[in-house]
């Protein structure tokens, strides 16, 4: 049998080892930005263009290298920062495994310039796909200054698995901001596509923070600071009514290094027990300090997971800490004796139903108005009524005729053949005209009534449906989004006094790419200086007395934790505006809001879920309820 084992040739081994080190754009970033810090440097310059698939550039005046070592370090497991297998217990660099420049060469187009400070001269390495292609002096300025051009070219498939350039960037300022926070005595300075993003001088953590997140940052900062015989505990953590719906400012660092933690997350949640919003995260930056023998770093290629050596221990100490920096800055639960908690106090509840004095809301829909293609009220008026909508009414409204003439069933005079019900699983082909002109197809039946001021129940003929009002507002608000996408026939209601707003330069980026699309849904923003928008106009349909800049806020939120979805940018928004401004659970609406909120909802093309996949509403059959009843 002949021999069927060799030896893989050197630029295959790398492009494999690159498969583990470099993932994408930001993992050359990470690599380039982690060598100029282990190099000493005091100012570190980051070029990108394309997100990162052009072009990526690190200029830094660290130590500089060697002819020799130019060459060097682009060699597989060729390292300065180890020299043995114990010196692994003992790290205190960024990198050791000597892995990145070879792997970053073996695809991509290299050049590196690098000259050390007592020298005249420095090196000039241009390497193609792991082949030298050049090598000579060069004038240059001391430390080194590496460009990583067209990343993957050699590997296509690679290249075409990587995201949008919004998601590129997006991981690219993730990985630069963790590296500044790190290193708050080095400047650091990013420029996308010819525009400086960021420009951070050298200072305290508190103002490398706000270098990074904003100025509004720094009123939410509550310090943490602890020491024990074990480590020492530092940084910043967010005041609990600052936090946000998602997760991304939760930053840990062991020894400057930033890592992944879900056993440490749980540690500080613990300590925000019973203070955070429902499903709230916290902003965080926090740094551990302890022996490098302590723990193992040599766990993952991107070295963001470690071991602790007594994780349970780290865990009670970070818990303390955090709980203490909260109790010590009169961060406490704040009670609300005023608060309406027993069954009676809960409006529509039970029945019989009373209709409540008219709101500003029924006032409202009481007046005559002008067609609109986007309501003006709570987000429940009804548009003008399409042929589609006026049919998914009509079968609809099957479910809920005769539903007065149930209670009288026992009437001998009652000719009505229940075989002949019409429940939500049939087919709504049956024909039927809405009698009234409001085009309310409950209008004559059983006022629905709200549960807990988030489920709305509304009587069919064959039992009840639960409405969850969150989610049906949603689905209505996705589809009529998704309509004026495509239409671009939307109202906007012009600002009085137009209201500025600032985002933290990493999502001013995002949101600069995406306002345009944003305008076509109503809104009218501009630029307004550097991170800075101006908002001279909203929505005609979002309800008035809402927040405007929060809606912005909750939209951008919505947006980033939809993006690794790969959605189309039309839908993205559309689901992140439809849940940005849809009417939250535990909001108490009136009777002729509730019924508005039901007719529309059943005149959408896809009731039943919403744009996230929730289920809209819940029906329960009155012979299922027997059952359950009967049911010892």
């Amino acid at each position: 049998m002949a021999d069927i084992i060799q030896l893989l040739p050197e630029s295959i081994a790398n492009q494999i080892a690159a498969g583990e080190v470099v993932q994408r754009p930001a993992s050359v970033v990470k690599e380039l930005m982690e060598n100029a810090i282990d190099a000493g440097a005091t100012s570190v310059k980051l070029i990108v263009k394309d997100a990162g698939k052009a072009l990526i550039q690190v200029i830094d005046d660290g130590c500089g290298m060697s002819e020799t070592d130019a060459r060097m370090c682009f060699e597989r497991h060729a390292t300065s920062k180890i020299r043995e297998a114990s010196d692994l217990f003992a790290i205190r660099t960024m990198g050791f495994r000597g892995e990145a420049m070879a792997s970053i060469a073996a695809v991509s187009q290299v050049e590196l310039r690098t000259r050390p400070h007592n020298q005249e001269l420095g090196t000039r390495i241009v390497i193609e796909a792991s082949k030298l292609v050049v090598q000579e002096p060069c004038q240059c300025s001391p430390g080194s200054n590496v460009s990583i051009k067209n990343l993957f070219y050699n590997v296509p498939a690679r290249r075409n698995f990587l995201k949008s350039n919004p998601i590129e960037m997006r991981h690219i300022l993730d990985e630069f901001q963790r590296i500044a926070l790190a290193n708050e005595d080095v400047f650091f300075s990013l420029h996308n596509n010819g525009t400086e993003v960021f420009h951070l001088p050298t200072g305290n953590l508190r103002q490398r923070i706000v270098g990074i997140f904003g100025n509004n940052f720094n009123p939410k900062l509550v310090p943490v600071k602890e020491e024990t015989d074990v480590m020492s505990i530092g940084g910043f953590i967010g005041k609990p009514e600052f936090a946000r719906k998602t997760r991304g400012e939760q930053l840990f660092f062991v020894n400057d290094r930033f890592i992944k933690s879900g056993y440490l997350h749980h540690a500080v949640m613990t300590a925000y027990e019973e203070l955070l919003p429902k499903e709230t995260y916290p902003f965080y930056v926090i740094f551990l300090e302890m022996d490098p023998s302590r723990i193992d770093i040599n766990v993952h290629p991107t070295k963001q997971e470690i071991k602790f050596d007594d994780e349970r221990l780290v865990y009670n100490y970070l818990r303390v800490a955090v709980r203490h920096a909260l109790g010590s800055h009169s961060i406490m639960p704040e009670l609300d004796f005023e608060a309406e908690t027993s069954f009676s106090a809960t409006k529509n509840f039970g029945l019989p139903f009373t209709v409540a004095p008219q709101s500003d809301f029924e006032k409202e829909m009481s007046q005559p108005r002008k067609q609109e293609h986007m309501d003006r009220s709570g987000g429940f008026e009804r548009p003008t009524s399409s042929p589609r909508d006026e049919s998914n009414l009509r079968n609809w409204q099957q479910l809920y005729q005769a539903i007065d003439e149930m209670g009288e069933s026992t009437n001998p005079e009652s000719n009505e053949n229940p075989e002949e019900s019409i429940t939500i699983g049939s087919n709504w082909a049956a024909p039927g005209e809405l009698d009234d002109a409001g085009s309310s197809f409950s209008k004559n039946q059983k006022e629905p009534y709200q549960v807990q001021s988030s489920f709305i129940v509304s009587h069919i003929k064959s039992g009840f449906i639960l409405i969850d009002q969150q989610a049906a507002h949603e689905r209505i608000l996705y589809e009529r989004y998704l309509d004026a996408l495509e239409s671009k026939q939307v109202f906007t209601q012009k600002e009085l006094f137009p209201k500025t707003f600032t985002l933290p330069t990493a999502d001013a980026a995002i949101f600069g790419d995406i306002m345009s699309t944003i305008n076509e849904l109503g809104f009218d923003i501009q630029e307004f200086g550097k991170d800075s928008f101006i908002i001279h106009g909203i929505p005609a349909d979002l309800t008035s007395g809402q927040n405007e800049v929060k809606i912005i806020e909750t939209l951008l939120e919505q947006y980033k934790r939809n993006i690794e979805l790969s959605l189309d940018l039309k839908e993205n928004l559309a689901r992140s505006m439809a849940r940005s401004a849809a009417t939250k659970r535990g909001t108490s609406l009136s009777v002729r809001e509730m019924q508005e909120l039901i007719d529309q909802l059943f005149a959408c093309a896809m009731p039943f879920k919403s744009p996230a996949g929730r289920n809209c509403f819940l029906s329960f059959d009155l012979e299922e309820l027997e059952e359950m009843f009967l049911q010892g």
